[in-house]
């Protein structure tokens, strides 16, 4: 079902939702909605995933590598904060949840209403296919449809490419 979004309403712009993860074209992806942002005065959500299923161990263990796992979450996220400033000022939050990365994202799009497009960016050089995230959402996008327009970024362009393109 499809959900109406606020991006139109007086007080509200359009989001920009990029996955934070640790693959080389995660970079691509964070330029694209950068300059996206930046062009049509919108903003920029960088998400991280914690996936929980990677923690099945005694609860002490469990509960320091999960802080471990969110501490270095709020790093790479700063990382990339920064990497954004360089490019624009462009308004952005960082969010790190716990779960399945597809359902968080799937979740975080239910919960904010600005959000108007998720940005992922291809794998470079896999013969898999554009990598495991963009299948994961093109194949939940096919068993139903997905609230909002997903765009893809190749991810072997230049951030003259990417700028040209935007």
């Amino acid at each position: 079902m499809m959900m109406k979004r606020t991006i139109h309403d007086e007080g509200h712009f359009r989001k920009f939702l990029v996955v934070v993860d640790d693959t080389e074209e995660c970079d691509r992806a964070i330029t694209y909605a950068t300059y996206r942002a930046a062009a049509t005065g919108g903003a920029l959500v960088m998400m991280v995933a914690v996936e929980l299923e990677h923690f099945n161990h005694w609860l002490g263990v469990k509960e320091i590598m999960l802080a471990e796992a969110h501490e270095a979450a709020h790093e790479r996220l700063a990382e990339y904060k920064e990497r954004v400033e360089e490019i624009a000022s462009v308004p952005t939050e960082c969010v790190v949840r716990d779960g399945n990365v597809a359902e968080q994202i799937t979740a975080l799009i239910e919960e904010d209403k600005d959000i108007g497009i998720l940005v992922l960016a291809a794998a470079v050089g896999s013969k898999e296919g554009p990598g495991p995230l963009v299948s994961s959402i093109s194949s939940q996008s096919g068993k139903s449809s997905f609230p909002l327009p997903v765009t893809i970024v190749p991810g072997d362009l230049s951030d003259d490419d990417i700028k040209a393109i935007c």
